[in-house]
């Protein structure tokens, strides 16, 4: 049986998802002066470099980017940043991934973060599918989208070729 491949954002709505949400980033981090974006791998970092890129473009505040690692399938304790929580803490923090399944990285990446004081935590993702089986929310979110169980959603990074595919 063959999948069918339907594109749900290309290279330019991807752009234009990723501004607005950098705008939403800076609006609500007006008078910080260092903003955390917390990137989990591989391809929530990659539109965090992107969050950065755009945010350096319009906001007078400095943003540091942290990786989150973590085992998708068993994240409970597995997660690790690039940043040490002392470099994080009492700061505002920004998790971000590319798309929001059932909230289980989400949610685990959340854990994390709140075992130390931060001055402000939010999500963005590009990609909301509305799947939660976690009281996890986007605070950001490029499109909010309706989709079955069967079908998934795989969104590909490559600079003026990104994409976001429904299969």
């Amino acid at each position: 049986m063959k999948v069918k491949l339907e594109k749900i954002l290309d290279n330019k709505a991807i752009e234009h998802k990723t501004r607005r949400i950098a705008y939403q980033i800076y609006e609500s981090n007006v008078s910080e002066d260092e903003v955390i974006l917390a990137g989990i791998a591989d391809n929530g970092y990659k539109f965090a470099q992107r969050l950065s890129h755009m945010l350096s473009e319009i906001a007078p505040f400095t943003t540091v980017l942290c990786k989150v690692s973590m085992d998708k399938k068993e994240p409970l304790g597995t997660v690790s940043t690039s940043l040490n929580s002392s470099e994080y803490q009492n700061k505002s923090v920004i998790l971000i991934d590319d798309v929001l399944n059932s909230g289980t990285t989400l949610i685990y990446g959340v854990k994390h973060f709140l075992e130390v004081p931060l001055k402000q935590f939010k999500t963005a993702v590009l990609i909301n599918r509305n799947h939660k089986k976690f009281p996890v929310k986007a605070d950001f979110k490029g499109i909010s989208l309706s989709t079955s169980l069967h079908e998934s959603v795989r969104v590909t990074f490559r600079k003026g070729n990104d994409m976001a595919i429904l299969e």
